[in-house]
């Protein structure tokens, strides 16, 4: 039923969309919730809120752009990176400053609100540079780093085998700490 709704809904039919968003509403819920678990204690954007800003430009996309329910979270995972990446750098307009503190990705949690806006703004801009040399990679990242999936969840997301999602996750961090870190070599992954 819900992939049949989210299907329509990638052929433009609004009311399908519209239909079908209380069906993966909880998803889209997990999905924000695992990512704003990396964000700062305090953060001005709840769950509910990212979920329904993401709704918001998931449904002002004219025709819809996804073909099955996977690739349906694949492009909820990447309105939920736009809207923090904008949030972020809008905490952040007023402090820019010198390089991003070097941490591992996995690390991100850890640190403080200030430096975590800007490596999320500095992950963003390498990811856009990756996004032209190997979308797909790019794709993984932004499923697995910013969507929050699991290796599993992310193969089902994009149609491809959990092993090529496994290596497109450790060659896509290994180019995206040489973007960031260029002059420096990467911290331990």
């Amino acid at each position: 039923m819900a992939s049949d709704l989210i299907e329509q809904a990638g052929g433009g039919d609004r009311e399908a969309f519209d239909r079908a968003f209380p069906i993966v509403y909880d998803e889209l819920r997990r999905l924000a919730r695992r990512k704003l678990r990396r964000e700062a204690r305090g953060h001005t954007l709840s769950t509910t809120a990212l979920v329904h800003e993401a709704y918001l430009r998931l449904a002002n996309d004219p025709g819809g752009r996804w073909h099955d329910h996977g690739h349906f979270l694949e492009i909820a995972s990447s309105a939920m990176r736009r809207i923090l990446v904008e949030h972020a750098r809008q905490r952040h307009a007023a402090k820019r400053g010198g390089a991003p503190q070097r941490v591992p990705l996995e690390s991100i949690d850890n640190l403080p609100a200030d430096a975590r806006d800007e490596l999320t703004i500095a992950l963003n801009e390498a990811l856009e540079r990756l996004a032209a040399l190997d979308s797909r990679q790019a794709r993984v990242v932004e499923c697995r780093f910013f969507g929050g999936l699991t290796e599993e969840e992310t193969a089902r997301a994009l149609g491809i085998g959990l092993r090529t999602a496994k290596r497109d996750w450790a060659k896509a961090r290994s180019w995206l700490y040489q973007a960031i870190y260029p002059d420096d070599v990467a911290p331990d992954r």
